[in-house]
């Protein structure tokens, strides 16, 4: 059975990096919506935050064609979007019914290294709202919602 694991963190709680640093993850499909926003604003030569709103629509469109393909291919996925609440956690447990899903769940950092982290994003701005709102509405994952296991990076 393939598994599904499902990074569970704020914007810069080092969940991109976590993936960076697992030399195992190289053969897994990692699916984010960041990858293709980044990869339209470096093509157009303009930011991130600078195209977001236009390209998300095509960017989860994107997403979930990376998802099938994955799962059509039995690949062990990498889920890297905050995923910060049981119904985003949900919809992707939707998706692959017969994945093993493992939540990889990573600490808020404390408040100034979270400003001086997401400060050093040159180009990809999150407002502070977007963040008081994750952070608020952080549902910790369980076992009855689903996962096999849970690690702490």
């Amino acid at each position: 059975m393939p598994t599904l694991y499902v990074l569970i963190g704020v914007p810069s709680s080092g969940k991109s990096t976590w993936i960076a640093q697992q030399p195992w993850a190289k053969d897994c499909a990692v699916v984010s919506t960041d990858n293709y926003v980044e990869a339209v604003a470096a093509e157009r030569g303009l930011t991130y935050s600078e195209v977001f709103d236009e390209v998300m629509p095509d960017a989860i469109r994107d997403m979930t064609q990376q998802v099938s393909e994955a799962r059509a291919q039995g690949r062990d996925i990498i889920w890297d979007q905050t995923s910060t609440t049981r119904v985003s956690r949900a919809r992707k447990f939707r998706m692959l019914p017969d994945y093993r899903a493992v939540a990889v769940v990573f600490a808020t950092p404390n408040v100034d290294e979270l400003a001086w982290r997401l400060a050093s994003r040159s180009g990809k701005h999150i407002p502070q709202r977007v963040m008081d709102q994750m952070i608020r509405g952080w549902q910790e994952p369980t076992l009855a919602e689903g996962f096999a296991e849970i690690w702490r990076a």
